[in-house]
C-alpha cells in the first residue's frame, strides 16, 4: 500500500556526477546516500543523493559507454517547501556550485520563490509556501 511513510527515488541521467555532487550536496545540503565506488564495464556510474534519514533520495545516472543528453524542461521542476523566502545565502551558494537562477515559465514560482537550473538544465525551486 501506498502511503506517506512510502519511501520514493526519483531517476534521472547526468552528464557529470561530479558537478551534480556539487550542486547538491555543496551547494543544496543534501548527502550522499551513496555512490558507484568504480566503474564497472556495462553498466551505470551512480550519486544518489538525499536528506538524512529521509524517505526519498535522487538517483543521478551516467553511462559512459552509451551517455544519455539530459532534456529537461522548464516544467520538469523539483520543488522545496521552505515556509519562508528562501534565504540569499542559499541561493547564492547553489549558483557558487554549478546553479544557474532562472525566471520560471510560470509565474506562480517567481511570486513564491525562487528557481535554479541544475549543472543538468533541472530546475530546483526554492518555494516561500508550506506545503499543503
Amino acid at each position: 500500500m501506498i502511503d506517506s511513510r512510502t519511501h520514493v527515488r526519483v531517476a534521472r541521467p547526468s552528464l557529470d556526477l561530479k558537478a551534480a555532487e556539487r550542486f547538491y550536496v555543496d551547494g543544496l545540503g543534501l548527502e550522499v546516500q551513496w555512490r558507484s565506488a568504480e566503474r564497472v564495464p556495462g553498466e551505470h556510474d551512480l550519486l544518489m543523493v538525499g536528506p538524512a534519514q529521509g524517505g526519498w533520495h535522487f538517483e543521478l545516472t551516467h553511462d559512459p559507454d552509451h551517455p544519455i543528453t539530459p532534456a529537461p524542461t522548464v516544467d520538469d521542476l523539483f520543488v522545496v517547501y521552505l515556509g519562508e523566502a528562501p534565504d540569499e545565502a542559499l541561493v547564492r551558494r547553489l549558483v557558487e556550485h554549478g546553479g544557474t537562477r532562472v525566471t520560471a515559465h510560470n509565474p506562480y514560482w517567481d511570486e513564491h520563490g525562487v528557481t535554479i537550473a541544475d549543472p543538468d538544465g533541472y530546475r530546483l525551486v526554492l518555494c516561500s509556501r508550506t506545503w499543503g
